[in-house]
């Protein structure tokens, strides 16, 4: 067979691993959720900007937990000029670099919100997608911990805006300088034990999850998944000794402790290590913050907070929801982490040579979406679709009518088109609204044109009634819910119905 017999090969269609298409259901739910958001941070002072998606490599650092694949976890390529270009893994990176390079012209505090999507080159899996968006909020040249403090108290409010309960949600406060000293204080410092200090801070952030038993497993021996020997795949453990999982049991484990005993609890193991007592006082200080501004409870101190990105410098805080949620099969879940952050004083200095202090929260925008939408918090307002405008006849001047009737529906704020499909099928037209969910069909053929008037098909209460009309016969005699009005007072009466179908769903949803 020559070449030009040969059948071209058919293109597959294929969405990339770890990427998804996005329906109008979650654009409309992800900009409701992200304009209560903003309404909060607008509220705290802060003020938008947008840094693009792709960085100079070396701008963003290598600051990512997990960099076990070739590019070090993030998607890179080389310019024209053979400079790497990376795209970014988070916002906190891409701002330190902007804060750099406009440091003489932006006034301190710079207080700035950013969302969009990040991107992290890394196995995808259930829950983990290598495209997400987040939504932060910065504070750059504010050394105090009362900057880190209202960073927390913003998160709760935000939390509540979007409609989680108070007592649903906490807000985990914990500072990496603690971390540091303990992983010092069982023999764990210097450069030679990064990657163990990295995984005892992983295996401590399972505490959730797992509970002790599963932590000391993962802190010893390792850990089997179905948290018995041989059931499941292995987890190898970091083999710390008993003695050096037994201190870190009694610093961050022990059972009861609310935010006044864990700082109680630090003074006392720690009073000789300089850089714990110094961090203590900080988290002390938060706490004093967040308690006259009336945010206990809501805010709790806790050395079990761990934050994985490695640029981390004191405080760090991490949004968790703590009701029981109902996941995609309806079995209620604990949801755990929707956002976090902490201060980062060393990111913009990079670029600086002098110290540059800056806090910062970030929203995973996905994961929360997920759990507000099947806690019904979000996506309820659904948004209407457009009254179709049907086509009874494709000449160019009946074509040119049932335009101005559309146009002068949206002239009137109503979603609204006309069909553009094949119109000599008159029934597709009517399957293609109620697929649509249109709530309304304005029909005119030959006999309404001569007499200057519109059929309006209510659409929702046709579907109603249809359900009570037995056969054929009485469902032509009934010509359900249509009503037939003069050409110009289509807009009013399309209102009218609008308004009737918006009451009814009220009523629906008072029960």
């Amino acid at each position: 067979m020559s070449d030009k017999q040969k059948k071209p090969q058919k293109l597959k269609a294929r969405l990339p691993r770890g990427f998804v298409d996005r329906t109008a259901t979650d654009i409309h739910a992800t900009n409701e959720m992200v304009a209560k958001i903003r309404e909060v941070y607008e509220r705290y002072g802060f003020d938008p900007i947008e840094t693009p998606l792709f960085e100079y490599t070396d701008a963003l650092g290598k600051f990512l937990p997990d960099s076990d694949r070739p590019n070090e976890g993030v998607f890179s390529l080389q310019d024209d000029d053979e400079q790497w270009m990376s795209a970014r893994y988070d916002l906190t990176a891409p701002l330190a670099r902007h804060v750099a390079e406009n440091f003489n012209e932006i006034q301190l505090p710079y207080r700035t919100y950013r969302a969009g999507y990040v991107f992290r080159n890394e196995k995808p899996g259930p829950g983990r997608f290598r495209q997400f968006m987040q939504f932060d909020a910065d504070t750059v040249g504010a050394p105090g911990v009362n900057a880190d403090a209202e960073m927390c108290m913003m998160m709760a409010d935000t939390l509540e805006a979007l409609g989680i309960k108070r007592g649903d949600y906490v807000i985990r406060v914990n500072n990496r300088k603690v971390l540091d000293g303990v992983m010092e204080a069982i023999g764990l410092g210097g450069d030679e034990n990064a990657a163990r200090r990295l995984n005892v801070l992983r295996a401590i952030d399972k505490f959730d999850k797992f509970g002790w038993a599963g932590v000391s497993a993962l802190l010893g021996k390792g850990r089997w998944d179905g948290g018995v020997e041989g059931e499941g795949d292995f987890t190898k453990g970091v083999e710390l000794s008993p003695a050096q999982i037994e201190t870190l049991r009694a610093t961050f484990f022990e059972e009861g402790r609310d935010s006044e005993n864990s700082l109680a609890n630090l003074e006392v193991r720690f009073a000789n290590d300089k850089a714990v007592v110094a961090a203590t006082n900080e988290l002390s200080d938060i706490w004093k913050l967040v308690k006259s501004a009336g945010y206990e409870g809501r805010i709790l101190i806790d050395t079990t907070c761990v934050r994985g990105l490695e640029y981390y410098t004191g405080p760090v805080f991490e949004a968790e929801l703590t009701a029981s949620i109902p996941n995609e099969k309806g079995v209620p879940v604990q949801f755990g982490s929707v956002g976090g952050g902490g201060r980062y004083d060393g990111l913009v200095s990079r670029f600086m040579g002098q110290p540059v202090p800056a806090t910062g929260f970030s929203i995973g925008v996905s994961r929360l979406m997920t759990a507000l939408k099947n806690l019904g918090k979000l996506g309820q307002d659904e948004v209407l679709a457009p009254v179709l405008v049907t086509v009874m006849d494709g000449d160019v001047e009946a074509m040119g009518r049932y335009q101005r009737f559309t146009q002068a529906l949206r002239n009137e704020g109503i979603r609204a088109e006309m069909y553009q499909g094949n119109w000599k099928k008159f029934g597709n037209q009517l399957k293609y609204a109620d697929r649509r969910g249109s709530p309304i069909a304005i029909i005119q053929g030959g006999d309404e044109r001569a007499e200057g008037v519109v059929q309006i098909k209510d659409l929702i209460e046709g579907k109603r009634l249809s359900g009570e009309i037995t056969d054929n016969t009485e469902w032509r005699e009934a010509r359900v819910a249509q009503v037939v009005v003069p050409e110009a007072e289509l807009v009013a009466k399309v209102k009218e119905i609008l308004e009737q179908q918006a009451e009814d769903r009220r009523r629906a949803k008072a029960g």
